[in-house]
């Protein structure tokens, strides 16, 4: 069983940029491909990235790639997601979710496991 903790969401300011952390509780998160959705308001829940259980492999949305990146280390069983350059489009809560397989899609139904999420908002 692993259980998924977000936090580093806030207010920003458009162009600004925020780091989000997700904390896992268990030993296996570490052999668990990792992912970042978000859901903004009056929207389907919709994938940001996805990293592999060691994190070399990655993939991205195309609205973020170039703008945000998913990383983890596996050592403090955390992953983050970086996110620059926000823009008002990026306002949304943010869920984290890990799968049980090395590696995962963009398919929401592929995660076991998901965070309660963090709101992030963006100004303009």
């Amino acid at each position: 069983q692993v259980q998924l903790v977000e936090s580093g969401g806030g207010l920003v300011q458009a162009g600004g940029s925020l780091r989000l952390s997700c904390a896992a509780s268990g030993r296996s998160f570490g052999r668990y491909a990792m992912g970042w959705f978000r859901q903004a308001p009056g929207k389907e829940r919709e994938f940001v990235a996805v990293a592999s259980w060691s994190g070399v492999m990655t993939d991205y949305a195309g609205s973020v790639k170039g703008r945000f990146t998913i990383s983890r280390d596996n050592a403090k069983n955390t992953g983050y997601l970086q996110m620059n350059s926000l823009q008002p489009e990026d306002t949304a809560v943010y869920y984290c979710a890990a799968a049980r397989s090395s590696w995962a899609t963009m398919a929401s139904d592929e995660y076991d496991y998901w965070g309660q999420g963090t709101q992030v908002t963006v100004s303009s």
